[in-house]
């Protein structure tokens, strides 16, 4: 019998490091650090609430960095859209990442998060124009609100703040996906600082998650700051955060 349990929580395992390695190369290629697809898989797996929060941000530090790297690298960021919109999220983020939310609540606003991130990973938006820098208060504002809801759910912010920049045509398409790694990288960190004491509640096997996603965090994003178009591989991955979404709000 503990063989067969052993051998189970290896499958358990390569599925799961597969799965984050999948998700890690979409989302990187658009510059987003992957948060709401990893909490996707572990949706799928039933894993708790006090898990999937800090294990999110944490794989969302790796790969964030990398990825903002690159598009840095690559000439795709600008500051002056960047700053303000940090600004007022960073810590509203912390903020956010101090407040338990019963496990009923969470799972729904989680869903309905999801949900936003299988819309924001379908849908093209290709068209670049001139763009217009927001007004420095609005950016506070919209950070302020981005903030708050990363650090509640466990996401880094990219879902929201990708498809506001382009919406509003404050940013052209990469330099929004750049603008966006960065913004990730420094909300999960301040997330997690609001919800440190999670950590210590992170699976042992967390390491391997994390060398999946640093792998395809450097595969992806490399791809996407050139000409890597993922359009029908995000809608794929897009079908698949909606059935998480369905599952976590009907559940």
């Amino acid at each position: 019998m503990a063989f067969i349990h052993g051998e189970q929580v290896l499958i358990e395992l390569f599925v799961v490091v597969i799965a984050i390695f999948i998700v890690a190369t979409l989302y990187s290629s658009v510059g987003h650090g992957g948060a709401s697809g990893y909490l996707a898989v572990m949706a799928f797996l039933a894993v708790s609430p006090e898990v999937t929060r800090p294990a999110a941000l944490v794989l969302n530090l790796f790969v964030a960095s990398i990825g903002a790297f690159q598009f840095y690298r690559s000439g795709h960021f600008s500051w002056k859209v960047f700053w303000p919109f940090a600004a007022g999220s960073i810590p509203f983020a912390f903020l956010g990442g101090m407040i338990k939310l019963p496990t009923s609540a969470y799972k729904i606003l989680l869903g309905l998060v999801l949900l936003f991130a299988a819309f924001r990973l379908a849908w093209r938006f290709s068209r670049d124009v001139v763009p217009e820098p927001p007004k420095i208060l609005i950016a506070l504002i919209c950070g302020m609100a981005m903030g708050l809801l990363s650090g509640l759910v466990g996401v880094g912010g990219g879902i929201f703040l990708t498809p506001l920049l382009l919406l509003m045509n404050w940013s052209e398409t990469k330099t929004a996906a750049g603008v966006s790694a960065l913004f990730i990288l420094v909300n999960s960190a301040s997330g997690l600082l609001g919800n440190y004491q999670q950590l210590t509640v992170l699976p042992s096997n967390v390491w391997f998650w994390i060398a999946a996603a640093v792998v395809g965090g450097m595969f992806g994003s490399l791809l996407g700051a050139k000409k890597f178009d993922s359009l029908v591989l995000r809608r794929v991955l897009a079908t698949v955060l909606l059935f998480a979404a369905v599952k976590l709000i009907l559940a």
